[in-house]
């Protein structure tokens, strides 16, 4: 006797059976409670925590002072000087501070987890969402999640909470967008693919052993702690953006096209803030 066939399913719970259901089930399949992953996720937990300090506390620009203080250790006066002058004397420290700020959060986002990764469990990197082979199927997800927050950028630009926050950086009346914004531009889009790694790769790949599904939420909450400076629209948005992407990544095992639609959402913020300033298409 012939099986019935199997029920067809509608796009939009294929899609949840793809990227949640069974992304569930195959983390909860991997996932196991023994010494070895124990130890890793409290090494994971406790270099997250050291990183997201150091990146809170010293990529202040306007607040240079421990990075001078370590130069001038070390015998190097004219560059400490030099380091004082840019971010707090010169015409451009503005744009100096914004890049401060970048670099410091990019180093932190980076540098601890990947001697952590190597150094300590010796493991590889691109096992921590680095993977580029296989992703490009992915694209026309990540395409669609585009497509969705383009409109609600663009209607939430319109109000006076987002104008007042963006652009983080504000080019002076008058002068060239060329080469600041741009230059900024560049160190902007580095740091989101930085905290993509940082994020959905290290904490979310090296909790997962241990936790398995659970890790997509355990990073979501300290990647949601970040927008608390933010308007709270967008707060609210980065729980929903940090499950989905989380949820991407389990799928993917890559945070490429993640730190892709990060930057693409970001760049649609500022040139829609940069917009309504006058700067551009004015």
């Amino acid at each position: 006797m012939d099986q019935p066939a199997a029920p067809t399913l509608t796009p939009i719970r294929k899609l949840w059976r793809t990227y949640v259901t069974d992304v569930r089930a195959d983390a909860d399949a991997h996932a196991s409670t023994t010494p070895e992953t124990d130890r890793k996720m409290v090494l994971v937990f406790v270099t997250a925590a050291v990183a997201l300090t150091c990146g809170n506390f010293l990529s202040d620009g306007s607040r240079p002072e421990w990075l001078e203080t370590i130069l001038r250790t070390f015998g190097l006066h004219g560059l400490a000087s030099r380091l004082h002058d840019a971010m707090l004397v010169s015409a451009h420290r503005d744009w100096n501070q914004l890049a401060f700020w970048a670099v410091i959060v990019i180093a932190s986002y980076v540098i601890p987890p990947m001697l952590v990764i190597r150094l300590v469990l010796h493991e590889r990197a691109r096992d921590y969402g680095l993977r580029v082979r296989g992703i490009m199927p992915h694209l026309r997800t990540y395409a669609i999640l585009y497509a969705v927050a383009a409109p609600l950028i663009v209607a939430a630009s319109f109000t006076a909470s987002f104008q007042d926050r963006y652009p983080f950086f504000h080019p002076a009346a008058g002068h060239s967008l060329w080469p600041y914004l741009y230059a900024w531009w560049l160190l902007y889009w580095l740091q989101f693919c930085a905290l993509e790694f940082f994020f959905r790769g290290f904490l979310l790949h090296g909790l997962a052993p241990r936790l398995g599904w659970a890790a997509i939420f355990a990073m979501a909450l300290p990647y949601n702690m970040l927008h608390y400076a933010k308007p709270m629209p967008e707060a609210l948005a980065a729980i929903v953006g940090g499950i989905v992407l989380g949820t991407l990544s389990l799928k993917t095992r890559s945070v490429w096209w993640g730190a892709a639609l990060h930057i693409s959402i970001a760049f649609t913020m500022d040139v829609c803030a940069l917009t309504h300033a006058g700067r551009i298409f004015g």
